[in-house]
C-alpha cells in the first residue's frame, strides 16, 4: 500500500526513492522504478509488493515471463547502503 506523499530521497545517495508500508506496518525504503518479476524459491531477488508483501524471485526483463510487479528494495541498491548497516561488536 503506497503512502499519501510516499515520493522522498535517500538520506545517503540522494536518490529518489517510494515508501512502501509493509504488513509489519514498517516503511520500507524503495527504489521508484517497477520491476517485472518471476516467483521462485531460492529467487536471488526480494521484490516488495504495493500491499506491503515481501516475495522471493528473479527480476525479468519481459513482462510475459513475469508472476507479477513490484519495487526493489532501496537497501539492495543503495550506493551508501553500508552506512544503514550497524557496525558488529568486536569479539573480546
Amino acid at each position: 500500500m503506497r503512502l499519501k506523499n510516499s515520493f522522498g530521497n535517500c538520506s545517503k545517495c540522494g536518490k529518489q526513492i517510494v515508501w512502501i508500508k509493509t504488513k509489519a506496518g514498517k516503511n520500507m525504503p524503495c527504489d521508484p522504478s517497477f520491476v517485472y518479476y518471476k516467483e521462485q524459491k531460492g529467487g536471488k531477488d526480494r521484490i516488495v509488493l504495493t500491499n506491503g508483501d515481501v516475495v522471493v524471485g528473479t527480476v525479468q526483463d519481459y513482462p510475459e515471463h513475469a508472476t507479477g510487479f513490484g519495487y526493489i528494495s532501496h537497501f539492495a541498491s543503495c550506493e551508501a547502503a553500508q552506512m544503514f548497516r550497524k557496525k558488529k561488536k568486536a569479539a573480546v
